[in-house]
């Protein structure tokens, strides 16, 4: 199983240390995150600090840009990082796309599936030589000069992964991606009753195969050297829990263990201005079940029975500001666990 880890964002500065410090430790995978920061920066920094490590965006929001745009930057980073860059997509909530990025809405799994196949029009063109020719509902590109064509990588394409949480998110994720980003709201029922069943009925679809297909995530990971540190991320992740509950979106996890009244009434709190009183509401038992918890040294057990069998890939953390320090023999027994993940399909 592949662990990941996150990169500071606040500081470019503090980049370069980071990232070769986890490169070093045994960690898998560099991750940034859209939420205080733009996650494509951190990124180009960690790929020329690094050697190994995979990079990518754990997501980084589609809609508010352009596919060329992504195509570009992906591209870069592909290059700088020499085919070790994953590009994980997400196309955020309507209010957030409408009133934080002030970008107009419409159902987002066409919409995706479209931003998808565009990205991969525009590389097999710049690859190839062969003329732009994509036109959709959303997006069309039909114009590129040589002026605009950035020279081949001799690198294999970017792999693209995306978010998913519902039914048709999910089944687009197996249709159309290499691999799916499972949200941290997400337990290990709903990962193996919903989120992969509907997987691989879009994989079928399309022919592909689970071994070149990467399930990461589907929970959150609480752990620290001592019972204390232990304790104190699991307060973080109740919090987390509590505020990813209360929002409508993410209620398909919760109404498949029986607590959409839980969700509702979060919503309802945080319409009130409760936030500070939502974490309340997150028992032990719902915690743990979004949650894999253990001292370093319980903590790779505790990941097997709750990741394994599943995902291919865990977040050691899901915060910037929160990066747990995991031995590196801890590691090596997470890495040991066994995955259905064998590598990307790497060919043009």
């Amino acid at each position: 199983m592949k662990i990941i880890q996150t990169l500071p964002q606040s500081d470019l500065g503090a980049v370069p240390n980071a990232a070769k410090a986890a490169e070093d430790a045994g960690f898998d995978m560099l991750m940034t995150m859209e939420n205080k920061h733009e996650p494509f920066l951190a990124l180009a920094v960690a790929a020329v600090a690094t050697e190994k490590v995979e990079l990518g965006p754990g997501v980084a929001i589609a809609f508010p840009r352009s596919p060329m745009v992504v195509a570009n930057v992906s591209w870069d980073l592909q290059l700088a990082s020499k085919g070790r860059f994953v590009l994980g997509l997400g196309p955020q909530i309507k209010p957030h796309n409408e009133k934080r990025f002030s970008v107009p809405w419409s159902p987002p799994v066409p919409r995706m599936r479209e931003y998808v196949n565009a990205l991969r029009a525009i590389w097999w063109s710049w690859e190839t030589g062969e003329r732009l020719r994509f036109e959709g509902k959303h997006y069309t590109f039909t114009l590129m000069i040589p002026n605009f064509v950035p020279p081949s990588t001799a690198q294999p394409p970017v792999p693209i992964t995306i978010a998913a949480v519902g039914e048709h998110s999910l089944r687009l994720s197996g249709e159309a991606c290499d691999g799916v980003r499972l949200h941290p709201f997400c337990t290990r029922a709903y990962a193996e009753e919903i989120a992969m069943p509907l997987i691989k009925q879009g994989m079928a679809k399309t022919g592909r195969k689970r071994e070149n297909f990467e399930v990461t995530g589907g929970g959150f990971i609480a752990t620290g050297e001592t019972d204390d540190d232990v304790a104190q991320m699991v307060e973080w992740v109740r919090y987390r829990v509590a505020f990813y509950g209360s929002t409508p979106g993410y209620w398909p996890v919760l109404e498949h263990h029986g607590l959409g009244d839980l969700g509702r009434k979060l919503n309802q709190m945080t319409k009130d201005g409760q936030w500070d009183k939502i974490a309340g509401e997150i028992s032990d038992d719902v915690v743990r079940l979004f949650t894999a918890v253990g001292r370093y040294d319980e903590v790779a057990k505790a990941i097997q029975e709750r990741f394994g069998g599943v995902s291919d890939a865990v977040y050691a953390s899901t915060s910037a500001d929160k990066r747990p320090a995991i031995p590196k023999d801890v590691l090596q027994d997470i890495k040991r666990i066994p995955m259905q993940f064998e590598g990307f399909n790497r060919s043009w």
